[in-house]
């Protein structure tokens, strides 16, 4: 605790007497400075028990006094000390009704009490405060290392970092969805934060924040009021964890401390993971590779224990890759990097996967990312949620809307359901799909939605386009001429399959005239209806104008 007005008139070689302002002796002083100003206050920063001796104050004078001590406690001086026997034998009466209206501590300085005596103890007071608080600090740092290389890793240091700071404290992923807190009420309170915590994770670490909130939903969890910190892991460019800690106000120099800490340790152990993981892609990109070669036992072989779970079920192959952005990815000198959707989908499964318990194989690729994912799992379900959000940002009436979708833009395939001996097949459905939600600017489409659909809108291409409007030129040229339906001609033909009398009756006309418009439609393009292949482009064609 730091010294206080009390504890100073406790002291018992300083023989402190107090003649007004009883009850603020609790005041915390933060330092003791001697001054003979009339008006000191521009030379003080608050906190400060003032000495005096009143050599150019007109002590004696009321109204003068009144203003003083005004002035005093509007700048936060916790008390004032007045040295007696020196120019006055007593405190004057005018200062001591002017400290009592003010309710501001005044305390009597006997003579043989120099002000260096109190200065000195206010110093020592200090310095004993702030070695107490490194001693804990340091103590609570090696209280925190020794839970972090525990089992229980980060739940446990969120443990002792609550206690320590008298509150309480989370952990948010890469994905910023709340993984451990404590005391365990803290997680509904941490769950409020999502928000900030988005905010904080798009600012390059170290970064922090300071946030507060009031018990909104009423459900007693304590974290009603609090000041809550919240600390961005990591040291590349990308946070890779956020940690929050709530507390009844500013923690002090030992609470610091162990915050300080906990920061540390955890940014160690997110990057230590980093490298797990990097190391994990590596063989996962190696188990790809033998699942699309057809060898599906020395997959399971090689992936051991680490991806076993995953081939014993059916699973999913997704395939994503960044949306081409009209912007480009190039930045100017100094600004901040260009954000890469695809390591914050890959961030968002594996965390999915990570809270689910399934076992999940991610291979990122230059410019594509492969996973491999339990069907109907959650890795699954937050890809397609991720898409979600992103069609719905595409198509917002807000141009804020339209540029954060242009910068998270990615396009997704998903394979149907598939078995290691099918892994091949399944890389292969991803790729179409993702071909087919490319063409239709759509965020992510499923093989099933393509395999049960029809094959008209993979035909939405400006190519196609091209060679439809090129192959019935000259039909549409000659009915511009009014000389006849050609083209409706020939649509209704080839909807009854050839059949004269019904397309005849559709169009209202003889057969005979039918027959007529179809010689003229085969002298116009130069080839014969009786050719399958003749018919099916031109029935294209015509679907494709439409």
């Amino acid at each position: 605790m730091p010294p206080t007005l009390a504890s100073l008139v406790g002291h018992s070689a300083l023989k402190l007497g107090v003649r007004a302002g009883e009850g603020r002796l609790d005041a915390p002083v933060r330092w003791a400075h001697v001054s003979e100003l009339a008006d000191p206050v521009p030379y003080l920063d608050g906190g400060e028990l003032l000495l005096i001796t009143a050599l150019k104050l007109d002590a004696e004078d009321r109204d003068v006094m009144r203003r003083y001590v005004r002035r005093l406690v509007d700048a936060g001086v916790v008390g004032l000390g007045f040295a007696v026997g020196v120019n006055f034998e007593d405190i004057p009466p005018a200062l001591v009704e002017a400290a009592e209206a003010e309710d501001l501590p005044l305390l009597e300085v006997p003579r043989r009490t120099p002000f260096i005596a109190i200065s000195k103890a206010v110093s020592a007071a200090i310095a004993a405060e702030q070695y107490q608080a490194v001693t804990a600090g340091f103590e609570a740092q090696r209280e925190l290392t020794r839970a972090a290389l525990g089992a229980d890793g980060p739940a446990a240091l969120l443990g002792k970092l609550a206690a320590h700071v008298d509150g309480w404290a989370a952990l948010y992923d890469v994905s910023g969805s709340v993984v451990a807190a404590a005391p365990e009420w803290a997680s509904r309170r941490a769950a409020r934060l999502t928000a900030d915590v988005e905010r904080l994770r798009e600012r390059p670490p170290p970064a922090s924040v300071v946030v507060g909130g009031a018990d909104a939903d009423g459900d007693g969890d304590g974290g009603g009021g609090d000041r809550v910190e919240l600390q961005s892991l990591g040291t590349g460019r990308r946070s890779r964890g956020v940690l929050a800690v709530g507390t009844g106000g500013t923690p002090g120099t030992a609470e610091r401390y162990a915050v300080n800490s906990a920061v540390a340790l955890l940014t160690l152990t997110t990057e230590r993971s980093r490298a797990l993981n990097e190391a994990e892609q590596r063989l996962g990109a190696a188990v790809l590779r033998m699942l699309l070669a057809g060898q599906p036992d020395h997959a399971r072989a090689v992936a051991g224990s680490l991806y076993g779970s995953l081939l014993d079920a059916p699973f999913r192959v997704i395939l994503a890759e960044a949306a081409d952005s009209p912007a480009g990815n190039d930045t100017w000198p100094g600004e901040p990097a260009a954000p890469d959707p695809l390591a914050a989908l890959a961030d968002t499964i594996e965390a999915a996967g990570a809270r689910a318990g399934e076992a999940v194989l991610v291979v990122p690729d230059t410019g594509r990312l492969t996973v491999l994912a339990p069907d109907g799992g959650a890795a699954v379900a937050a890809c397609a949620a991720e898409a979600e959000v992103l069609d719905s940002r595409r198509g917002g009436s807000s141009a804020r809307q339209r540029d954060t979708a242009a910068e998270d833009a990615f396009v997704v395939g998903l394979s149907a359901p598939a078995g290691p001996i099918a892994a091949a097949s399944a890389y292969r459905q991803a790729e179409q799909a993702l071909s087919v939600a490319r063409r239709r600017g759509r965020a992510l489409v499923e093989h099933e939605e393509v395999a049960s659909g029809s094959v008209l809108p993979l035909l939405a291409d400006d190519a196609v386009r091209a060679f439809a409007d090129g192959m019935l030129r000259g039909l549409y040229e000659h009915d511009a001429k009014g000389r006849g339906d050609l083209v409706a001609s020939l649509r209704a033909w080839l909807s009854r399959h050839g059949q004269w009398d019904a397309a005849a009756a559709d169009l209202g006309v003889h057969r005979h005239t039918l027959r007529y418009r179809m010689r003229r439609v085969e002298e116009i393009l130069g080839r014969s209806l009786d050719d399958p292949d003749t018919r099916m482009e031109l029935w294209l064609a015509l679907k494709v104008t439409d």
